[in-house]
């Protein structure tokens, strides 16, 4: 795709007009993961002007690097963090209510491992996590007799008893892209592909150089989120020219797909003797993805990659419990991200709270809120809260009141929560030559929005995989993409069974 300065990329915008430097925005938010697109879809509905710059691709950093669940983190259960996990758990059911396309229940088996925590300690936690989020329409926890249950068969023998509880699953990176989306549709301006070199205060408004490696540009606004996730002490002191350190603590995670290692649909979580977990869930189908790493960080957060003692760490774990060993030979794609977290002064990179931690700053009039820490699953709470904190210092709202993201539907997604199978039936009667296996791969991304690309001519035109031209001019008119990793590994995860000459195919497209 040619690369467009960015006075062609406003004629080619998603959203509204380009703001001058003397006809402020009202917020400026620098990042887009899923912090930045979530509080720009927030703002955006009650009216405010809202303007998001990305230095690369929407959720190129630790938001496409997640574990991709919606859970309450059971084991922050054991580091005392209540309000974090119920937060978490009330908002699993709302984020599937409004996004029932990307996100679904999973089912979890919890093997029982004698020595590592005591069962009562065990079963009080998995009560508490049962019954402190208002779970509703989420199955309780049940106990396994794994020698009967096929959750069983591809576990040794040893382990006989378990427990089985609800968690859901996230397409993490598609939900950074329909938050940007919606966004978009209300009014904020999104750039990718668009660093923020220097902010500067003056007159009670922020002052912006925008600049996309062609041409620069100043913006005005009266307010800044800083939710650059690792890079957010890089805009403290860089961007800002603040020499405070920031509070943060980066700690690195890092995740192996291997082929399925089980048949069923339910995931695990296994319990290891250092006191961490890992999951094995089902991935795409014909893989299995297992994960994740806690280690301190201090590299390029651009740079971080998985090392080879960590590949080692996790088929390890994995192969405690299950029958046939997972070996690193096995690993056919790994990932890692860099979590923000604040620095609580843990001991220990797992003890580190994951609770999120909001710091307004007023300079000289102009507010700049900096945030720190956070989970996917709790990325509107924490948008809620940063508006809350933000709007005094901000236009009085003229849209939507607080709260309305609880029950709008993401682009895609109003449809009912058990409605997929049905959506991708009726869906296929578009394309009856396309195989169930694709449509229901469309409904899992798009939702509702599948049958425009069903209905393009070149729904039947695949350059990859199954991965169609019409589906590729979606993605590049809706949903700012620029290059084939765009493709493969954050709109889609097709990139595991493409191959170098479909992925020159998509190159050429673009």
């Amino acid at each position: 795709m040619r690369r467009h300065g960015l006075a062609g990329r406003e004629r080619a915008a998603y959203g509204g007009p380009m703001s001058s430097a003397t006809t402020p925005f009202d917020l400026a938010i620098i990042g887009g993961g899923i912090n930045g697109t979530g509080i720009a879809r927030d703002a955006a509905g009650r009216g405010w002007r809202v303007l998001l710059a990305e230095q690369a691709d929407l959720a190129a950093g630790t938001s496409s690097a997640s574990t991709k669940l919606i859970h309450g983190g059971l084991r922050y259960l054991e580091y005392y963090e209540f309000r974090l996990v119920r937060e978490a758990l009330k908002e699993r059911e709302v984020l599937w209510g409004i996004a029932p396309h990307i996100v679904w229940p999973l089912r979890f088996v919890l093997p029982y491992q004698p020595g590592v925590r005591p069962a009562w300690m065990v079963r009080l936690g998995l009560f508490l996590y049962d019954h402190i989020g208002g779970r509703q329409r989420l199955p309780p926890t049940r106990t396994l007799l794994l020698d009967r249950d096929e959750a069983g068969v591809p576990l040794k023998n040893l382990f006989r008893r378990g427990y089985e509880y609800s968690d859901c699953w996230v397409e993490d990176s598609r939900l950074v892209v329909l938050n940007a989306r919606d966004a978009a549709a209300r009014g904020a301006q999104i750039l990718t592909r668009t660093r923020c070199v220097h902010a500067r205060h003056a007159d009670g408004l922020w002052r912006l150089t925008l600049s996309d490696g062609v041409a620069t540009r100043e913006v005005a606004a009266r307010a800044i989120v800083n939710a650059a996730g690792p890079w957010v002490d890089h805009v403290v002191r860089d961007v800002m020219q603040d020499n405070a350190r920031a509070k943060v603590r980066l700690v690195k995670g890092s995740h192996i797909v291997v082929p399925r290692l089980y048949e069923h649909e339910r995931c695990y979580i296994f319990q290891n003797a250092d006191r961490r977990i890992i999951f094995a869930i089902p991935f795409q189908q014909d893989f299995t993805l297992i994960g994740t790493t806690d280690r301190d960080y201090t590299g390029d957060p651009a740079g971080v990659h998985i090392e080879a003692d960590e590949a080692s760490y996790l088929c390890a774990a994995a192969s405690e419990y299950f029958r046939e060993p997972v070996r690193p030979e096995s690993v056919v794609w790994s990932y890692s991200g860099v979590r923000p977290l604040y620095d609580d002064g843990a001991s220990a990179a797992q003890e580190a709270t994951r609770d999120y931690v909001l710091d307004l700053e007023l300079r000289q009039g102009a507010a700049v809120l900096n945030i720190f820490g956070g989970k996917i699953t709790t990325y509107r709470r924490l948008a809620l809260a940063a508006l809350e904190k933000l709007a005094p210092h901000l236009p009085p709202p003229t849209g939507l009141a607080a709260g309305w993201t609880a029950t709008a539907p993401l682009p895609g997604g109003d449809f009912p929560r058990d409605g997929a199978m049905a959506l991708a039936t009726n869906l296929r009667r578009l394309r009856p030559a396309l195989s169930a296996a694709t449509i229901r791969r469309l409904v899992r991304a798009y939702g509702t929005e599948a049958a425009s690309i069903l209905e393009d001519e070149g729904a039947e035109d695949m350059l990859a995989a199954d991965l169609s031209r019409a589906e590729l001019r979606h993605m590049v008119r809706h949903e700012w993409v620029h290059e084939p990793d765009d493709v493969l590994w954050r709109r889609s995860k097709i990139g595991l069974v493409v191959d170098a000459a479909g992925r020159d195919r998509i190159a050429a497209c673009l």
